[in-house]
């Protein structure tokens, strides 16, 4: 397929790399709102990135996948005007658990502790400090590809190792407390300044991560005053519109949030809970086109 552009005019953009359950269900309920969509698959795409202002009337919900797609043709539209949802400051720091975390402690989220390190010797050392059980996880990923539960130096030692072989970026070395939790974590859905639903994800059988990808289930979760005020925090920490906020039951602390989802998926959320996400996206993305 040849290069696309956006177009002019009012129509909502919605921008992807993947169809999946969500950009159809979004499609769909601007379609039943009788709102016009430009659908736009970003490998597709050009920007011409002198062009001043041209995008100043458009309004674009970006869903692309790829971190790093999605971070660059944020920064393209939104230079040229485009209102992005969500911004590039947003997009940049979710993308990465380092940043984000930081972002976390400056505004006084409860976040699992973490030490961070920038060599092989380093992060042994780090580690010794830091204590195991520790999880270590690559700054930039999702689907919870690349983490590891490292419980002693000799098993960290060989990821670590084998990590220095890979591209520089997973020579930044980030690792997390190892949570001591029920076996489940908290996916909420966060529109503008409401939590509009929330869910429980259980981990699978054998399964100590919780991604649904690996097996496990989902459960409505009540959204409850104490939840949605620190997904509220959560979300204006990292300058969030639309946003997916984790959360984990610590035993010692409480609630904590371990990221903040750029692109959030929200079949499953929608699924168990019966709350119609993506027509109040798509309520809400509107709200920029009138201003």
């Amino acid at each position: 397929m040849g290069s696309v552009s956006v177009g002019s005019g009012k129509s909502l953009i919605l921008l992807y790399d993947t169809i999946r359950w969500e950009e159809k269900s979004l499609i769909e309920a601007a379609k039943k709102k009788g709102i016009e969509t430009q659908n736009v698959d970003v490998k597709n795409l050009t920007i011409r990135l002198d062009d001043g202002d041209k995008y100043a009337d458009r309004v674009v919900l970006q869903r692309s996948v790829s971190y790093f797609k999605s971070l660059h043709a944020t920064a393209a539209l939104e230079g040229l005007g485009a209102s992005v949802i969500n911004p590039l400051r947003v997009a940049s720091i979710t993308g990465n658990k380092l940043f984000a975390h930081m972002e976390f402690k400056k505004a006084g989220v409860k976040t699992p502790k973490a030490i961070t390190a920038f060599s092989e010797e380093s992060a042994l050392a780090a580690l010794e400090e830091f204590g195991y059980p520790a999880v270590i996880k690559p700054t930039v990923g999702s689907w919870g590809r690349m983490i590891g539960l490292l419980r002693e130096r000799d098993a960290a030692r060989a990821v670590v190792e084998d990590r220095e072989h890979m591209f520089p970026l997973y020579h930044i070395y980030y690792f997390e407390e190892f949570v001591k939790r029920p076996p489940r974590d908290i996916r909420a859905i966060v529109v503008g300044d409401s939590v509009v639903a929330a869910i429980y994800r259980y981990s699978g059988d054998g399964e100590w991560k919780t991604n649904m990808a690996l097996g496990g289930h989902a459960e409505m979760c009540g959204v409850t005053k104490e939840l949605e005020d620190i997904c509220i925090k959560a979300t204006r920490a990292v300058g969030g519109q639309i946003v997916g906020v984790d959360l984990m039951e610590s035993e010692a602390d409480g609630l904590l949030v371990h990221e903040v989802n750029n692109t959030t998926e929200f079949k499953n959320t929608v699924r168990v809970t019966g709350v119609d996400i993506p027509g109040q996206m798509i309520d809400y993305a509107l709200t920029f086109s009138k201003r």
